[in-house]
């Protein structure tokens, strides 16, 4: 099944002209859970990996001894989503809480250290030839596949994540990888994704506010500011106000290309380290698929579903329920990306 973004509540290049010269495209990969094959784009899904390569590890100093398994994280979601979408008593019975809580149980690994190697969570890959807005790789690849490590442990503060992109020629993948390596526990099944099949879906899409030039940026954040007071002021009726950042600019969910939101912090420089060169951005990895406020990029064939349950479909969490950004460089993708959380 496609998925369609609803029209756009107004013409925002009508109420502004200028934004039609900074208008750009996003790609809106739309995972639905399903059984993805290792040939198609996918989240959680197999890897088109060679069985001659190592799989991607995280090697850095960290805890990875305690957590939960990703199997049982698994099987923790089925019953739960088939308990609140039943018509009548909604919600776990008491079986169902006495399975709930052993498969949320955490477990501990006597004999791993700090430094043995853990297997990364494959957590997407992508062909050019489904993604209209994914760039090409270096040397020509057409398949971009995303790794993370399962433990919310790295960088200075120990909070951060390590994220490992790998480019490669997908007609040159001989014999592949089957028994695919998994992690025995995770921090938290925020980082295990549902196998999701995807629909992706290109977007018109602009600029986050504060990197449009200062007057446009101004006029923009001053008519918001008009469709909140009319929004206050309808008789006590509760209307949820049209918005350039969150209605007409960029899209929530699983997106690739287009424009960053900056809706958690000011903006600030994503540059190559290695050039120096302005980064673009290559993929979101968004923990909803659209909100709860108005929902207006909540696909035509999916607008009879709960708003809140059904907005998860990869189970994964970024954050405090947010995004994370990754940038490349334009001028050599084969350069240390950038990342940040929104």
């Amino acid at each position: 099944m496609t998925r369609t973004t609803p029209p756009r509540p107004l013409d925002v290049e009508a109420l502004f002209p200028e934004l039609a010269a900074h208008r750009g495209t996003t790609t809106r990969l739309h995972p639905r859970p399903g059984s993805p094959q290792m040939s198609a784009s996918s989240v959680g899904g197999p890897m088109l990996w060679p069985a001659d390569e190592p799989w991607p590890v995280c090697g850095e100093a960290h805890g990875r001894g305690r957590g939960r398994r990703p199997a049982d994280i698994h099987r923790y979601r089925r019953p739960l989503a088939a308990a609140w979408v039943r018509e009548e008593n909604p919600g776990p019975t008491a079986e169902e809480r006495e399975l709930l809580t052993e498969l949320s149980r955490e477990h501990r690994l006597s004999d791993v250290s700090e430094t043995d190697p853990l297997p990364m969570i494959g957590l997407a890959q992508l062909y050019r030839r489904d993604v209209p807005d994914l760039p090409e790789g270096p040397d020509g690849c057409d398949l971009l596949q995303v790794f993370w490590c399962p433990f919310n442990a790295h960088g200075p503060n120990r909070y951060d994540f390590e994220l490992h992109l790998h480019w490669r020629r997908s007609s040159e993948v001989g014999e592949v990888l089957t028994a695919q390596p998994q992690p025995l526990v995770v921090e938290s099944d925020r980082f295990v994704p549902e196998p999701c099949v995807l629909h992706p879906e290109q977007v018109a899409t602009y600029p986050f506010a504060g990197l449009l030039p200062e007057g446009l940026c101004a006029r923009l954040d001053a008519w918001d500011e008009a469709q909140e007071e009319a929004a206050r002021s309808t008789d006590g009726r509760s209307v949820q106000p049209i918005g350039y950042q969150y209605d007409l600019s960029v899209p929530p969910g699983w997106r690739v290309g287009g424009f960053a939101s900056w809706h958690a912090t000011d903006p600030y420089p994503m540059d190559c380290q290695t050039c120096g060169t302005p980064m673009h951005l290559l993929l979101t990895i968004d923990s909803s698929e659209w909100d709860g406020g108005s929902g207006s990029w909540k696909p035509l064939e999916d607008r009879d579903l709960p708003t809140h349950r059904s907005a998860t479909p990869t189970g994964i969490t970024v954050g405090r329920f947010g995004e994370l950004n990754t940038f490349t460089c334009p001028n050599d993708p084969g350069h240390p990306h950038r990342w940040s959380i929104q």
